[in-house]
């Protein structure tokens, strides 16, 4: 326990730690701090309320929905803030249901929080279905065009892989519901895509998206959900009325507004190009290391996966934790459960799934951190192979 403590209090006071699960989270900008506290502290207001102070306080939240909108490439519809992707998630998709023959429509690859919502709709006696993924980790659409009908409600699929980073084609999803199920809903989880590449909802023809701060340098604790036409859903929890009515509780506004300021740091795109080049950099660093193995599934620059024969991930995650690299093993939200279903479903093997360690990078960081950590990566595994003699 001492040695642990000494360890997490050597990273606090700045000891060298590079960090490699910016899927999980990611680093609060130091301005988010700041505008946090000045609105826990100062601006600390009920919006709700009818005060001159709450009326300028909701003010600066209905600015903060507006920047949404924007990052969103949004012309029309708006945000509910909640809590974070779990919670929109679960909107999204117990809001959408409607009593009657219909259908809902997910894929193999989604995140817990939404996977795990389908299964309980599916226990509740509705029609669920669930589309596999091909072989280079998206939504088989051919197997998607089976399975919709003019029954279909809700088709739910994620934008960007939390687990491989493949990117989904969702427009080619929205023509074949336009097509095969006009009347239903489509719901994407955006949460590793929104704010990491670039997207509109306005281009991609979707009607709902889930999206969380922490993912972008923003406060844990709040996100929001994206609703074209506000009649799609209706609340899951009754209370005050706020946010429209879909999601009340007194809006969680310092977050809100720390959200806000990560929003308006951010250029998308030139993040998104400048993290391609730190991958590349990473990738270059474990060329012709024989043994490990790199599933780059084309998508999102910010994730991949790396398989290490011979050897667990679980060892070689805390064998770098050891060492101050920080990686992954897959969504934290099932990371602590046997298997990983997104990998199963595409095809690898559980010798290969029980092998892999989950990279994904963040724009900030820096050529030297990422080779470093390949470095350190290709050490580390070569000592795990020497004890295996």
């Amino acid at each position: 326990m001492c040695q642990v403590f000494i360890k997490i209090y050597g990273f606090l006071k700045g000891e060298s730690m590079i960090f490699l699960d910016n899927a999980g989270t990611t680093k609060m900008f130091d301005e988010c701090g700041a505008t946090y506290t000045h609105f826990a502290c100062e601006e600390f207001f009920n919006p709700s309320a009818v005060s001159r102070e709450s009326a300028r306080v909701h003010s600066e939240i209905e600015s903060a929905r507006r920047v949404c909108l924007k990052k969103l490439g949004a012309l029309t519809g708006t945000v509910i803030f909640t809590s974070g992707a779990t919670e929109s998630n679960n909107l999204a998709i117990k809001g959408s249901k409607k009593n009657g023959d219909f259908e809902y429509v997910f894929s193999y690859g989604e995140h817990p929080s939404v996977f795990n919502v389908a299964r309980s709709l599916e226990l509740s006696g509705q029609k669920v279905h669930f589309v596999d993924l091909n072989e280079a980790g998206k939504v088989d659409t051919e197997k998607l065009k089976e399975v919709l009908s003019p029954k279909t409600r809700l088709i739910s699929i994620m934008l960007v892989s939390n687990e491989t980073g493949a990117i989904n084609d969702v427009k080619e999803i929205v023509a074949l519901k336009n097509q095969y199920a006009p009347r239903a809903v489509v719901h994407i989880d955006a949460v590793q895509g929104f704010m990491k590449i670039p997207f509109s909802v306005e281009d991609l023809g979707v009607d709902m998206v889930s999206f969380s701060a922490h993912k972008f340098h923003g406060p844990k604790g709040v996100g929001g959900l994206y609703v074209r036409n506000l009649n799609l859903i209706k609340n899951i929890v009754d209370g005050g009325g706020q946010e429209y009515n879909l999601r009340s509780g007194t809006e969680n506004v310092p977050a809100i507004m720390a959200m806000k300021t990560a929003l308006e740091k951010i250029d998308v795109k030139e993040n998104f190009k400048r993290t391609a080049h730190l991958k590349e950099v990473f990738n270059e660093t474990l060329e012709n290391c024989e043994g490990i193995k790199i599933l780059d599934f084309g998508g999102s620059p910010y994730i991949e996966v790396l398989l290490f024969s011979c050897v667990k991930g679980e060892t070689m995650l805390h064998a770098l934790d050891e060492k101050g690299v920080i990686v992954g093993l897959g969504s934290a939200c099932s990371a602590k459960k046997a298997g990983n279903r997104i990998l199963e479903n595409i095809g690898y093997n559980k010798e290969e799934i029980i092998s892999s360690v989950r990279i994904s990078f963040n724009a900030y960081m820096t050529e030297d951190e990422v080779k470093s950590a390949g470095e350190i990566i290709k050490k580390t595994y070569a000592e795990m192979l020497e004890r295996l003699k």
